[in-house]
């Protein structure tokens, strides 16, 4: 399994533009095959972060990803909606458990 997270700031005057973006973006991707989940998060602690979490099957799922039309779209997106530069990891992960 990949996981895909990162941080993003948006700038103040794009937020509504960003949640309507984020919407769109997360709505195409989940339906893509191997993608497990996709999702956006907006922190409680500045109005203006997001998160984005992501889990894929395989690296093949996500370098098919970073193929789609709706991801040309959404990057083309991102230069009137950040503040600053986007910190996003990837981790190839070998097992996973519940918690709880």
């Amino acid at each position: 399994m990949i996981i895909v997270s990162g941080e993003i700031k948006i700038r103040p005057d794009a937020r509504e533009a960003a949640i309507a973006a984020a919407r769109e973006m997360a709505a195409a991707t989940q339906a893509e095959d191997g993608c497990i989940s996709y999702m956006f998060y907006f922190s409680i602690a500045d109005e203006n972060t997001v998160r984005i979490f992501e889990e894929w099957q395989s690296d093949e799922a996500l370098q098919q990803h970073f193929k789609t039309s709706h991801m040309a779209e959404f990057v083309n997106k991102l230069p009137g909606l950040v503040a600053g530069k986007a910190e996003v990891k990837r981790y190839d992960v070998a097992e996973v458990s519940s918690l709880i």
